[in-house]
């Protein structure tokens, strides 16, 4: 028993070493990367960026405020780089609101576009978006204080977690030439968010030949073309049903018919029951016809305060008939009954060809006219500007370190000044607070098993207190009591009394003292011992405890054994 302890202890403080471990925290860089657009959210942000003030109009006419509140401040959770700050969603259960616009519009005609940035969910996403739009360029410039959901963008990208939706959105809205409508086009096999409460880097990345790929934590996690995978997707179908088209009246679609030459067999009875009796059966031997299943419970007694003028004539309650438990049945014997091999059920013509089928009936198609057929998609509507405009019930939710730009190889590196500098570092806390959890639980479990151990043993001690006792008293009757603890003395009384002087050691306390300074008066408790060992020995021991005494003394060696 000691051993467990000891080896729970052990681990406890070896899973408490390995938290103390550390990965140094490096002092953040400013990137030297140029873009477009790069922002890492230090000196100067809020010269750049602003809250909005806008209302939110729900379906059923509810409005809702963009109240909820931005920081930038370094994460409180599992923190990276020193001096690495970030714009904090701070708001629990509240709608958010923010933008900047780009120095200069940006273009994606023959060029990549390329958009990253790092989210940190430092209290995990049970439900919201942590979600970043391009903003479609306008004659008035970004409007930021009246940025809303209802701001035209050109993309949005970036996690999304509520009820059933857990994905990494790509949507982007498209216009058509023809009609003018602009229709956001959806990729429908989305990639899952990480959901970690350390730094994620979103990473999209689409081409000039309409390609894309989205990355997460650099490694590729989805990719394709702009003209597949999108609902609805880019380019209309040349041709369209025919709207005033419809199928003419005479038009047979049923392919199979009841064959109307058949004709109902003239032995065919549609009235025979589907079973009937079993007339081959035979009344079980032993049956009780003349018992009934149930019988007034003989041993109920009508209640003292039953009133039989105002609670009528008081009648036992039923319980099942003894006498049928070992009987093949009671009451009155019925026959089974069995499958009719006359039922045959109701008479149907059989199905045959339809000689009228002309199959199934479509419109006729005609030239759709809102066809069109965009062969560059990827030169999306010019992009003046970027924001964040999300819900959510998690509150202190981290972006950092956003590019808008042209180039794989720019944004590559920033990640590396960034990103993989402070990743190892996130990871590694996340690890110690992890160990450190473990270390905590690994102690508690190893105090509880020695408190565990402490109550055994002093239970064991006070037995053999109490056996000793009685035994100077009456050996035979101590026997008789304690038949179980006379087996372990029986064993060895000399090296009980050892035992109970180690545990005394272990434990402490008066009591173990008490028994240690006994067993050192040898004498007269060996005499004492060996009568105990004769009697322990004896038949009529052996006859009313020897199960018992067998499985307490295997106990008591296991006890000595851990010992």
């Amino acid at each position: 028993m000691k051993s467990h302890i000891a080896i729970a202890l052990s681990a406890a403080a070896a899973v408490s070493a390995q938290a103390t471990e550390h990965v140094e925290r490096k002092p953040f860089v400013p990137t030297t990367v140029k873009a477009p657009f790069i922002e890492q959210f230090q000196e100067g942000w809020d010269t750049r960026w602003t809250a909005s003030q806008a209302t939110k109009e729900q379906t059923g006419g509810e409005v809702f405020s963009y109240v909820g509140k931005w920081s930038v401040e370094e994460p409180t959770v599992f923190p990276g780089l020193l001096g690495d700050t970030g714009l904090v969603a701070k708001s629990k259960a509240a709608q958010h609101a923010i933008s900047a616009q780009f120095p200069e519009v940006i273009k994606t005609d023959g060029k990549p576009l390329v958009v990253q940035y790092e989210t940190k969910l430092q209290n995990g996403l049970s439900c919201g978006g942590a979600y970043l739009k391009l903003l479609t360029e306008s004659p008035e410039g970004i409007q930021a204080k009246e940025f809303s959901d209802k701001t035209p963008y050109t993309i949005m990208f970036g996690p999304d977690k509520c009820g059933q939706t857990n994905k990494v959105h790509f949507i982007f809205r498209h216009k058509n030439p023809v009609n003018g409508v602009i229709e956001e086009k959806h990729l429908t096999d989305t990639p899952y968010p990480k959901l970690a409460k350390v730094s994620t880097l979103y990473t999209l990345v689409v081409e000039p030949d309409n390609s894309f790929e989205i990355l997460i934590n650099n490694q590729s996690r989805k990719n394709g073309t702009l003209f597949e995978q999108f609902n609805p997707s880019v380019n209309p179908p040349k041709e369209i049903e025919d709207p005033k088209d419809s199928k003419p009246a005479d038009w047979v679609d049923e392919s199979r018919i009841a064959d109307p030459a058949a004709t109902k067999p003239e032995d065919w009875d549609e009235d025979a029951p589907f079973e009937i009796p079993d007339e081959e059966a035979e009344k079980p031997e032993g049956w009780l016809e003349n018992e009934p299943l149930q019988i007034p419970d003989p041993d109920a007694k009508k209640p003292a305060e039953w009133d039989d003028e105002e609670d009528g004539e008081w009648q036992p309650p039923v319980v099942p008939n003894p006498k049928c438990e070992d009987a093949p049945g009671c009451g009155p014997w019925v026959r089974p009954l069995k499958r009719n091999p006359d039922y045959k059920g109701k008479w149907t013509a059989p199905m045959i060809d339809n000689p009228a089928y002309k199959g199934p009936w479509e419109p006729r198609k005609i030239p759709n006219p809102h066809y069109f057929e965009d062969k560059h998609p990827s030169h999306f509507s010019p992009m003046g500007g970027i924001g964040f405009e999300i819900w959510t019930m998690d509150e202190d939710i981290l972006f950092d370190n956003v590019y808008v730009g042209h180039s794989r190889e720019e944004a590559k590196k920033l990640s590396e000044e960034s990103f993989e500098l402070k990743l190892p570092i996130e990871q590694n806390r996340e690890e110690k607070a992890d160990a450190e959890e473990k270390a905590s639980k690994a102690a508690e479990e190893a105090k509880a098993a020695k408190a565990a151990a402490g109550s055994l043993l002093t239970r064991v001690r006070s037995e053999i207190d109490v056996f000793i006792a009685a035994a100077k008293r009456d050996p035979v009757n101590a026997i008789k009591s304690q038949p179980q603890v006379a087996a372990g003395l029986g064993a060895g009384v000399t090296a009980m009394f050892g035992l109970l002087g180690l545990l005394s050691g272990l434990m402490g306390g008066a009591a173990g003292k008490n028994v240690a300074a006994s067993a050192s008066q040898s004498k007269k408790k060996e005499e004492a011992a060996k009568l105990v060992e004769r009697k322990a020995q004896s038949s009529a021991v052996k006859e009313k405890s020897s199960e018992t005494v067998g499985k307490r003394s295997k106990k008591t060696v296991v006890a000595e054994d851990d010992e």
